[in-house]
């Protein structure tokens, strides 16, 4: 079969979230540039294609998606316990937000989309119908999947099957034509809270919940999470008070907790887990609710009505359904810098916040020719898993965010896209709310970071 050559510039391996976010900046700041994008799945849009139907962004959705495009139009919640807060987007919406993103740039005329494809090596990719591809030597390849997660539709359980048990996943969820006696959710993420939430509110009492949660996790108050500067900034310097304030990493998230920015669903146990997704408060009330929580280390095999843990076993009945929510979901990979000769790998760069990160990656690959240089202003930080893993997330994020800061244009790109949420936009009234949290992230940034350094 002969191998077509694409005439292109850069080919983005990921039409993910970071791959789309990337594509959307360098489109926008390096006129007459071509991008080839390609990814296994049918459409743009990543792991999103695959997730539960019932999941909805943990964050504000002005937090998500590509720079150009404001994902739900900023606008407020109305109703329900949400009201006042900042929409986030269900599935659907997003899937559909991506293709829009997609056929908008097809449309410019300087994009070539191999959905439904895969990269084989360092220029060459094959569709699914077998027809080749190759770049030219002068094309940088992106690598937007080094952090792709996993997720419960494309990962088995991550234990034993035996006969007669009934697994699902928790995209089955919503599937199930009968109820069990008993449903057994599976992982400590957000994946299973979103699990337990909804069967929560299609009326399942809590009582036939088990609830295996090997690690508890510290999750952020979603109100304190939100894309008004007052509120972005006064929650980032209480974190640095609180860090300043502290002698171990506990203290800081206990500290956290009484000044309103951590949660965590069992407050007799103190968490070692701090991916810190946000939850609501009216969340946190029916998480609460499950008392029947198994934290005996992780499942090892499951047979029919028993569970067998790395402390023991358990008895769940006959008829239980176990829900697996126990994908990796999040990666963390070593860190390795951004721009390299082989490849631009895409990471977070301020602390969480992945398009926003890969926004920032395309604008500064779009206005800049030197790759030290870029390294310079980006470096990459982790994302959060154990305490230690978010008290490093957060010093290299701070520090790559007053690199990144340092430069006029970054900075006035950086206040002008919705992604970054620690913006304040050209224009935005004083207050004495901003004033507040100015100066107290003033005050504290320095020590906090200081002592989280230490105790990393």
């Amino acid at each position: 079969m002969v191998t077509r050559r694409l005439d292109v510039d850069y080919l983005v391996v990921g039409a993910g979230a970071m791959g789309m976010a990337f594509t959307d900046a360098l489109l926008d700041h390096r006129p007459g540039v071509r991008v080839g994008i390609v990814d296994r799945r049918h459409a743009p849009g990543g792991h999103w294609l695959e997730a539960y139907p019932f999941v909805r962004l943990h964050q504000a959705s002005a937090f998500y998606g590509v720079a150009s495009t404001l994902l739900g139009g900023g606008r407020l919640q109305e109703s329900g316990p949400e009201a006042g807060l900042q929409e986030r987007a269900a599935q659907p919406e997003i899937v559909a937000y991506y293709a829009r993103v997609l056929d908008r740039m097809v449309a410019s005329g300087r994009v070539e989309h191999l959905l439904g494809g895969e990269h084989v090596g360092a220029r060459e990719v094959v569709s699914r119908s077998g027809e080749r591809f190759e770049v030219p030597e002068t094309c940088r390849v992106v690598d937007a999947h080094y952090l792709a997660p996993s997720i419960p539709a494309e990962t088995p359980p991550p234990f034993a099957v035996g006969e007669g048990a009934r697994v699902v996943p928790v995209n089955d969820l919503p599937r199930m034509e009968d109820a069990p006696g008993r449903y057994v959710v599976v992982g400590s993420g957000k994946t299973a809270t979103d699990a337990v939430v909804w069967l929560l509110g299609r009326g399942v009492d809590p009582d036939a919940i088990c609830w295996v949660r090997p690690r508890d996790p510290w999750m952020l108050d979603r109100a304190v999470v939100q894309p008004d500067p007052a509120v972005f900034l006064g929650m980032g310097a209480t974190v640095m008070e609180s860090a300043a304030r502290s002698a171990t990493l506990d203290e800081v998230f206990l500290r956290l907790e009484e000044a309103g920015v951590m949660l965590r669903i069992d407050r007799g146990v103190v968490p070692t887990m701090a991916r810190t997704p946000t939850l609501g408060r009216w969340e946190l009330e029916l998480l609460r609710t499950v008392e029947d929580v198994v934290r005996r280390g992780r499942i090892r095999s499951v047979e029919r009505g028993t569970l067998h843990l790395d402390d023991g076993s358990v008895q769940v009945g006959g008829d239980a359904v176990v829900v697996h929510c126990a994908a990796d979901g999040l990666k963390n990979p070593p860190l390795v810098p951004i721009w390299q000769p082989d490849a631009i790998t895409l990471q977070p760069i301020r602390s969480g916040f992945p398009c926003f990160a890969a926004a920032l990656a395309g604008y500064v690959e779009a206005t800049r020719s030197d790759d030290d240089e870029k390294n310079r202003l980006c470096p990459p930080s982790p994302y959060g898993n154990s305490l230690r893993d978010w008290a490093a997330m957060n010093v290299l994020g701070s520090r790559a965010a007053a690199s990144f800061s340092a430069e006029p244009d970054v900075r006035d790109w950086a206040n002008g896209v919705a992604l970054n949420p620690a913006r304040v936009p050209a224009g935005h009234p004083p207050s004495a709310a901003l004033d507040d949290a100015r100066e107290r992230l003033a005050t504290w940034a320095g020590p906090g970071l200081a002592r989280l350094a230490e105790l990393v």
